[in-house]
């Protein structure tokens, strides 16, 4: 592990982020073919195997969405030791996001800013490659995150997730409903629950039997929050991931010009960190019973903070810009630590 700040230091932050992480995922995609070498060194160790949505996953520590928008590295990154792999955010129309750049690091704040707009091949063709990582006895469990489209104007959205979820659904080991990325024009304003009650109904009817979640903003009120998780109940979703990345630049010890050379993007990673453990309180204090999933993801980068969401309620804890910073054997650290804090679920 010390060996990559070094390596990232010197060489990798002198490159484009986009660029590292297409790097990146060219050694991820390997793993699978490395006789086991890599799964031997990171697997998860089998005290650490958590219960969710009425599945067993091997660490309740995996990669949000956002990372492998395309399903293209599931198996990678499984062996890599990430008990679940969310995938996308996917949708209807293959779409190439927002022009380059579009991810700026901010290495002082271990925090990334990225307006990628949902960049990917659309729905229908990650279809072949998720089904074929549904393969692999030893594949992580397989979230789909899914999308509006640009194209699609925000009065026919329901529509469009409808047919992204009627697609990924049936393959997915569970599948999130992502109504709160700022990179979209309007997608935030699904959230507002007059349009977003009608939405989740209608992805609830198309999902059938799979596990449906909700991912939101850490940018709400939180009298919105709230009637987000009591919508949620009452149209008997799975849970909610808890957070999004976040509009604002509180806080950050960058200088105000390079933030304002970055431009507008959702700001993850450790700035994010204290709002997002607020809102997982806020959660669980609206909705206690463990049998609600709640996701906490926003400013994770040690097992020490996934101990710390954990501990406030969440039922499985996901990470993604600390990746960056950390490196490949990211998870391995985080599942170890687990291990050595003497962690186990409560059943």
């Amino acid at each position: 592990m010390r060996l990559y700040p070094l390596l990232f230091g010197t060489v990798l932050r002198r490159m484009d982020p986009e660029t590292t992480h297409h790097l990146a995922f060219k050694v991820i995609q390997a793993a699978p073919f490395t006789a086991g070498v890599v799964r031997r060194l990171c697997a998860p160790h089998p005290s650490l195997r958590t219960r969710a949505l009425g599945i067993d996953f091997p660490s309740p520590f995996g990669l949000a969405a956002g990372f492998d928008k395309n399903a293209q590295g599931i198996l990678g990154l499984g062996e890599f030791g990430f008990g679940h792999v969310e995938i996308g955010t996917l949708t209807r129309h293959a779409q190439p996001g927002n022009p380059k750049p579009r991810m700026f690091r901010l290495v002082g704040d271990r925090g990334l800013i990225n307006r990628m707009g949902f960049n990917n091949g659309g729905s229908a063709a990650a279809v072949p490659r998720i089904e074929r990582a549904r393969l692999s006895r030893r594949r992580p469990v397989i979230g789909v995150n899914i999308g509006k489209s640009r194209v699609t104007e925000v009065d026919d959205a329901v529509q469009d997730y409808v047919w992204s979820a009627q697609r990924l659904a049936p393959i997915a080991d569970y599948l999130a409903v992502n109504v709160s990325s700022p990179n979209t024009p309007g997608l935030r304003g699904l959230q507002e629950l007059e349009m977003l009650e009608p939405l989740l109904a209608a992805v609830r009817d198309a999902a059938g039997t799979t596990p449906l979640l909700v991912k939101i903003a850490p940018d709400m009120a939180d009298e919105q929050i709230d009637g987000i998780v009591a919508l949620a109940r009452r149209l008997g979703l799975d849970g909610v991931i808890a957070t999004n990345t976040t509009v604002s630049r509180e806080g950050l010890t960058a200088p105000a010009a390079e933030i304002e050379r970055m431009g507008a993007g959702g700001l993850s990673g450790e700035p994010l960190r204290e709002r997002s453990l607020e809102v997982l309180r806020r959660i669980r204090a609206a909705e206690p019973d463990p049998g609600f999933c709640v996701i906490s993801v926003g400013g994770v980068a040690t097992a020490d903070d996934v101990l710390e969401r954990l501990r406030a309620g969440a039922t499985l804890v996901q990470g993604f810009t600390a990746y960056i910073y950390e490196g490949p054997l990211w998870a391995r650290a985080v599942n170890r630590g687990l291990r050595r804090a003497g962690w186990t679920q409560q059943r």
